[in-house]
């Protein structure tokens, strides 16, 4: 039952190139910094990445995708982003870009093990008739487009409306940052952490966990605890200076 390993390179060390992650996090806030490093210095390559965004160009999934070492993103925000932007537009890097309540609900629905399921967003865009540019060629042109989606007629309260048919997202591995965790993997996050954290730590098949404060079983309150542990394999604990290690993507002051 103690999941504790002894550091990040030690939790990331079985990651083979070719995997797909679920991260955690929003913009910057509460993104698994010290095992994204670990990542980096392992070497896997041709990586698939589930994040509501990429980071930006020096820090989080930034650092991965500077290296090169990102194949594919499944993402609904990228706009701070230069490299990514460069890497799309120029035929390097395939995009799946998701509106961010239906990203949230596939990640969330894999990890309660639900295949699929309909939901309004997207119905009569191209979203649901497909066609949205996933990748380009070195020349601009489109190889890669979305498919067409199922749609359907459901009655509601409203009467009847369309809803499109969404597939569950579920990852090799989940990354995630919390504030406070236990030796069993019992997750406490702060504040707004609480983003995409326990999402990515659901539809993880192998979860790894970066904890600010490593506590014993039982000094969690039940009630308190976001992410259970049975969605966590493997929790590793961050020094002081780690875990204060955190950036701002957009610093504004008043004059």
């Amino acid at each position: 039952m103690d999941k504790v390993v002894g550091s990040a390179a030690e939790a990331v060390a079985d990651i083979a190139s070719g995997s797909t992650l679920a991260v955690g996090g929003f913009g910057l806030c509460g993104i698994p910094s010290v095992l994204i490093d670990a990542l980096l210095e392992q070497g896997a390559d041709e990586l698939e990445a589930v994040s509501n965004n990429c980071g930006v160009d020096e820090w989080g999934l930034g650092r991965l995708l500077f290296a090169k070492r990102i194949r594919r993103m499944i993402s609904s925000y990228v706009g701070e982003n230069k490299e990514f932007a460069r890497q799309y537009l120029s035929g390097e890097l395939e995009v799946e870009l998701t509106p961010q309540g239906t990203l949230a609900e596939r990640m969330r629905a894999g990890g309660t093990g639900i295949p699929a399921f309909f939901t309004a967003t997207g119905v009569g865009t191209q979203v649901a008739e497909g066609g949205l540019p996933w990748k380009y060629d070195d020349s601009g042109n489109v190889i890669v487009a979305s498919p067409a989606k199922e749609v359907r007629t459901f009655g509601t309260a409203e009467g009847e409306k369309e809803f499109v048919l969404e597939q569950a997202i579920v990852a090799d591995f989940g990354l995630v940052r919390a504030w406070k965790g236990d030796r069993h993997g019992n997750l406490v996050y702060r504040q707004s952490a609480q983003n995409f954290n326990p999402l990515a730590a659901m539809c993880g098949r192998t979860t790894i966990a970066e904890v600010e404060h490593l506590v014993e079983p039982g000094e969690i309150d039940p009630a308190e605890v976001h992410t259970p542990g049975v969605f966590v394999q493997r929790v590793v604990e961050l020094t002081p200076e780690q875990a204060e290690d955190k950036r701002i993507e957009k610093r504004t002051v008043r004059s």
